[in-house]
């Protein structure tokens, strides 16, 4: 296991942490496969610690839409710690890494056990509700480049790295357009200088600059993170 950290793990105390740990197995997240499928029982939950995975709601046959991202700031499975068995998404990893697994049962132990852990996840189901609840509204009112520098900035939190692996057909599916509007707007970012884009390598050139261009979603994303957690 790498020795960076899942945040929520972090912030528990040094017994809970230790206790939740020792019941933990660490996997890898091998970029494209399918972590949960909607409405199916959830047998683990994850505390991503250097990949990432998307948030999917899929409705009747379309492909679907990315709605969240969760990496080292959170975990997969806080719907168990509201008593639900099944997940309510599809959860796809996006970013390759390493991971803490534990299993659903061990899970509930561990929170009947903690109260740390018990407010830990309270305060994340409110992130992540605030994040699944900008991401709708950001995808009916703001425009497809701002939304793009966005979700670029999220990867990059979560990837801890300026470069990353991403094609124009997987961008066009997570936000939810056509190929041909991300080449347009990826291509004006590249323009400005913001960004690098070859051959499905991303690589963010300016940072301070691609938050200039971003929808007001990625700050207020940060803000109630960095409020509750």
């Amino acid at each position: 296991m790498a020795t960076a950290e899942n945040r929520l793990i972090e912030l528990l105390p040094s017994a809970d942490r230790k206790r939740l740990l020792a019941v933990c197995d660490p996997v890898q997240l091998v970029l494209g496969d399918v972590v949960y499928e909607c409405g199916a029982q959830t047998r683990y939950a994850w505390f991503p610690v250097d990949g990432f995975v998307s948030l999917v709601a899929r409705i009747d046959d379309h492909p679907g839409l990315e709605v969240g991202m969760v990496g080292r700031e959170g975990m997969l499975g806080v719907h168990l710690a509201l008593g639900v068995p099944t997940t309510p998404l599809h959860a796809v990893v996006q970013g390759p890494g390493t991971a803490w697994r534990i299993t659903a049962t061990n899970f509930r132990r561990e929170l009947a056990h903690s109260a740390a852990l018990r407010r830990a996840m309270a305060r994340y189901t409110h992130v992540l509700m605030s994040q699944l609840a900008a991401s709708a509204a950001c995808l009916r009112f703001h425009l497809i480049g701002p939304r793009l520098a966005r979700w670029l900035l999220m990867s990059q939190d979560r990837a801890h790295a300026d470069s990353f692996g991403m094609t124009q057909e997987f961008l066009a599916y997570m936000l939810g357009v056509r190929r041909v509007g991300i080449t347009a707007a990826a291509g004006a970012l590249q323009r400005k200088g913001l960004i690098e884009y070859r051959r499905g390598d991303l690589t963010v050139l300016d940072r301070e600059g691609l938050e200039g261009v971003a929808c007001a979603c990625y700050a207020a994303d940060r803000k109630s993170y960095g409020e509750l957690l």
